[in-house]
């Protein structure tokens, strides 16, 4: 198996685009070398922990409406020409992420890294579920066959948060600038929502490198 490192923020548009996109090459090619983990990169590490408006957030980021839909824009187009219907009018708050960020750290525990990570993006984008609520990230939990009564006490407490904190600014520290961000065997990085198209070649490159080295007899 060959490891696929990916961080991302589960409010980060670019980030739920990117993954439709590896998810349509993973469903072409079956038999891919990949073992995916998920790793945390907060957007906004200084994000009130109960978020805040989203228009407001918006406004502020963009400097104006104006600017806030010319940066949306782009967004929905690449949206919807990967197939996906993101629902930015639905979206009421943006939240603090660490606490999405600890679940899906103990998703991984439990091997469902992508099924929560899968969950977190429709939840946010789709649904305009509030991902900052410890009851609705305990929902998602329950969704994919975790214990979500283990999950909310998990939750109460400051659990693995340092942790999580540590890995992002590490992150930031290794040179990632945003997100998503994708690095392949721990050597590649390829950065942003990468085509559908790439990731299937990566893939079909990497397979037959894979094959190479096995018929490959030892050396004399």
């Amino acid at each position: 198996m060959i490891r696929l490192d990916i961080f991302s923020d589960p409010i980060c548009p670019w980030c739920y685009i990117g993954k439709s996109r590896l998810d349509h090459a993973l469903e072409a090619r079956p038999d891919h070398p990949f073992k995916i983990e998920w790793h945390p990169f907060q957007l906004n590490p200084d994000m009130p922990e109960d978020g805040m408006d989203r228009r407001a957030y918006l406004e502020a980021k963009f400097g104006g409406q104006e600017g806030a839909v010319k940066a949306y824009l782009p967004v929905a187009t690449e949206a919807e020409a990967s197939g996906l219907k993101i629902n930015l009018e639905g979206i009421k708050r943006t939240p603090n992420t660490l606490n999405a960020h600890r679940l899906i750290h103990w998703a991984g525990i439990e091997f469902k890294q992508n099924a929560v990570v899968d969950r977190l993006f429709r939840a946010y984008f789709i649904e305009g579920i509030d991902i900052g609520d410890q009851s609705q990230l305990a929902r998602i939990a329950t969704s994919v066959g975790m214990d979500g009564d283990v999950v909310t006490r998990l939750l109460k407490t400051d659990a693995d948060a340092e942790d999580i904190q540590a890995r992002d600014m590490d992150a930031r520290r290794k040179g990632v600038q945003s997100v998503p961000t994708f690095v392949v065997a721990n050597q590649h990085v390829v950065p942003g929502a990468q085509p559908t198209e790439l990731w299937t070649q990566v893939i079909d490159d990497l397979i037959a490198q894979l094959a190479a080295r096995s018929t490959e007899g030892p050396a004399h």
